[in-house]
């Protein structure tokens, strides 16, 4: 199931609705909708992000001619999730056992201590 993307840039929670490539040799940045997936080239932008963004002097914006909205979950996506919904809530779905490891049996890294005032 998809999940929704948030702008990239720092501290913005948003959902992401636009996607922001650089052309260097061009010297070019293009605004255009949310791609279909999440490229390691380019960001993901929130709508307000995606109107205000600025470029470095001598370099051109290239942006989508309409308005940038949030992309609408596809049927994959809803059938995921009620099959996601219904798993969890069967009743007489087995519990997996924690396998065996180094871990197992370790309370964790805390520890209470007494308190040596209170003696």
């Amino acid at each position: 199931m998809r999940s929704v993307r948030r702008c990239s840039r720092t501290g913005c929670l948003n959902p992401a609705v636009a996607t922001l490539t650089y052309a260097y040799a061009e010297s070019t940045a293009v605004v255009g909708p949310l791609a279909t997936y999440s490229e390691p080239h380019s960001y993901d932008l929130c709508e307000e992000h995606a109107l205000r963004l600025t470029v470095p002097r001598g370099w051109e914006v290239v942006r989508h001619d309409g308005e940038f909205a949030l992309p609408e979950p596809t049927v994959d996506d809803l059938t995921a999730l009620a099959e996601a919904v219904r798993e969890a809530g069967r009743v007489d779905r087995p519990v997996e056992a924690p396998e065996p490891g180094p871990s197992a049996g370790r309370r964790g890294h805390l520890r209470v201590l007494p308190d040596p005032i209170s003696d």
